[in-house]
């Protein structure tokens, strides 16, 4: 695999944190015959080897490299490499011990291409974000000099028809630069669109010409983007593998949530997706970790000296995960109804931001090291019981002479759905750092107002001389930490400060970092993190197997429970603050929802 170019101008998101992963750094790659041979720089040597694929070369020496391609061995080259077995049983070849010219000829950046493949071009999530990502990535030059964007879809098309529908979703919102309209039609006409079935191998031998005839003889890396519905991936999967994966560079593919609805279902889907790529291939995609603020919760817990002494039992009372949207499915319900709030956000988006909060520092900021701490945070977790849980679906309701519709009133909704569109739960960690620390999660639609935020509550001061002159609610004498994720980005701790006077008045005050404010910059897209991250490599945002595994763990006991007895959720009114059950369950647990008062 050739290393991709990488303008200077774009500051890759994941360059400061892993050397090993980067695709354009450290790795020398030498061509004898047919036979690549990759040279870990010293400096780099947790580097992974990444093969060429020799498809539809003849050899009757095949070796299935890690990502899923095929080097062939050469039995006739002079002074040859050794070979030997590795830990996961391929067999690799060591490098030349001295530097030599290569034979043939060395692939620069020049000679090296991206193929991007949108597959399920014609659908929401194409339209409204990923293509807007793709172009965002261009136009900050975070992408190779050669590269392309292919539209696949069962829909007829043409490039011309998809560049127009991809146009009226790309904007000018990065720094309303002057060109940016110049640099729009220039990504347009990297833009190409293939119609076929999804179950097709003929279909993606096509697509495979069309990528071919675009890469004009260079290596080819090339990146699938499954925004299609989950019972799909496979035949996909099965087709772009054998029939449209790179013949010489690496082949990925990024798969869009739900991964299954419980952990039977889930690991199905992943043994099938591994019948045709390597683990590392998968790039298992979940869009809250490409969020600015969960970007940034390790920078600061692992950079501030005053935050990471005090990230444990001893001084943190309960950690807060909200996230509220102040709008119902709106006919979408048909997808929703399917998997409910708890799969659609707390088994993934919320519990990946509790895994993050919760683990132990990492070796290194390596993607397997901090993704081996994160599982570590999830084997440790109590499995969740129905006393721990609260579950809700809003209603009809009218307010200011507008009536707002119930959940089963949206078309596409069962008029006896059951689905909880609001969902609360207790966690526990059962591990020394977090022993008896409630973490609390709440996520719901159609409620009072749309944020996503995380807030740490931390102990009473012992002893407090200021009780008596803040009188005996102790939950707002306590300080709290707020990192809201969205909307209007901000970390802010809540202190107690005396009002400027003679006497002695407290109130509550914050230390606030409004990042609107302190940074003119706009704050990228998440899918352009990640979309980013997947072209270099970079995993450390991306979930692995056995951490879908133990998050499914967590869940499917409940979720098995909700649907064998069909518990009826408790209703609450559109545009409400959820279901009174949940203040209950705080309550249960001697917490108070963060979100209750007025925050600024």
């Amino acid at each position: 695999m050739a290393s991709l170019s990488s303008s200077t101008h774009c500051c890759s998101s994941s360059s400061a944190y892993s050397n090993s992963s980067s695709l354009w750094s450290n790795h020398h790659h030498y061509y004898i015959s047919n036979l690549e041979f990759s040279a870990i720089s010293p400096k780099n040597p947790g580097s992974k080897k990444i093969s060429l694929q020799s498809k539809g070369r003849p050899s009757s020496n095949a070796i299935l490299m890690q990502d899923g391609a095929i080097a062939t061995t050469a039995t006739t080259v002079e002074n040859e490499a050794p070979t030997k077995k590795s830990k996961d049983g391929l067999l690799s070849a060591s490098p030349p011990e001295e530097h030599k010219e290569p034979i043939g000829f060395h692939v620069n950046n020049d000679q090296s291409s991206v193929s991007i493949t949108v597959v399920g071009a014609s659908g929401d999530l194409a339209r409204k974000k990923i293509f807007p990502a793709l172009f965002a990535l261009y136009y900050e030059d975070c992408l190779p000099e050669n590269f392309s964007i292919f539209g696949y879809a069962r829909s007829k098309m043409t490039d011309a028809e998809l560049r127009n529908m991809v146009s009226k979703t790309l904007t000018c919102r990065i720094d309303k630069r002057e060109n940016c309209g110049e640099k729009m039609e220039q990504f347009l006409k990297r833009c190409f669109y293939h119609s076929g079935q999804y179950d097709s191998k003929e279909d993606f031998v096509e697509l495979d010409k069309k990528l071919k005839e675009l890469e004009a003889g260079r290596v080819s890396n090339r990146l699938f983007y499954l925004s299609i519905p989950p019972n799909i991936f496979i035949d996909a999967v099965r087709c772009a593998s054998v029939s449209a994966s790179s013949a010489n560079g690496w082949t990925r593919v990024i798969v869009e949530k739900p991964f299954g609805r419980d952990s039977e279902s889930s690991a199905a889907l992943t043994r099938s997706l591994k019948q045709y790529l390597q683990e590392d291939q998968i790039f298992r995609i979940d869009h809250y970790l490409g969020k600015e603020l969960v970007e940034n919760l390790s920078v600061l817990r692992f950079s501030n000296l005053i935050f990471e002494p005090l990230w444990s039992r001893q001084y943190i009372r309960n950690v807060q995960f909200i996230f509220s949207e102040d709008f119902g499915t709106e006919g979408r319900g048909g997808y929703f109804d399917n998997y409910g709030i708890i799969r659609d956000i707390m088994q993934n988006h919320l519990l990946q931001i509790l895994a993050l909060f919760a683990m132990e520092t990492p070796v290194s900021l390596d993607a397997e090291d901090i993704r081996n701490e994160k599982v570590k945070v999830l084997r440790s977790m109590r499995t969740l019981s129905m006393d721990d849980v609260v579950i809700g679906q809003y209603k009809s309701h009218t307010k200011g002479g507008i009536t707002y519709p119930a959940y089963t009133d949206d078309k596409t909704v069962p008029k006896d759905s059951l689905t909880p569109t609001f969902a609360g739960a207790a966690l526990f960690i059962d591990n020394a750092r977090w022993d008896g620390v409630p973490f609390l999660m709440k996520a719901g639609k159609a409620l009072h107002d749309r944020r996503a935020e995380i807030r740490v509550q931390f102990r009473h001061v012992p002893g407090n001389l200021y009780n008596r002159n803040f009188g005996t609610d102790l939950d707002r004498a306590t300080n709290e930490l707020v990192i809201r994720v969205q909307p209007d980005e901000a970390i802010y701790l809540k202190i107690n400060n005396k009002v400027p006077g003679l006497g002695m008045r407290l109130d509550r005050s914050n230390l606030n970092l409004l990042y609107k404010a302190r940074y003119s910059k706009e704050i990228p897209d998440a899918y352009e993190r990640l979309l980013l991250d997947a072209i270099e490599g970079e995993r450390r945002l991306f979930i692995r197997s056995d951490e879908l595994d133990a998050a499914w763990a967590l869940f499917t006991p409940l979720l098995k429970e909700l649907e064998d007895k069909r518990l009826i959720p408790e209703y609450y009114p559109y545009g409400s603050r959820g279901p009174v059950g949940a203040h209950y369950l705080a309550a249960k647990h001697n917490v108070k929802w963060g979100d209750l008062g007025v925050d600024e």
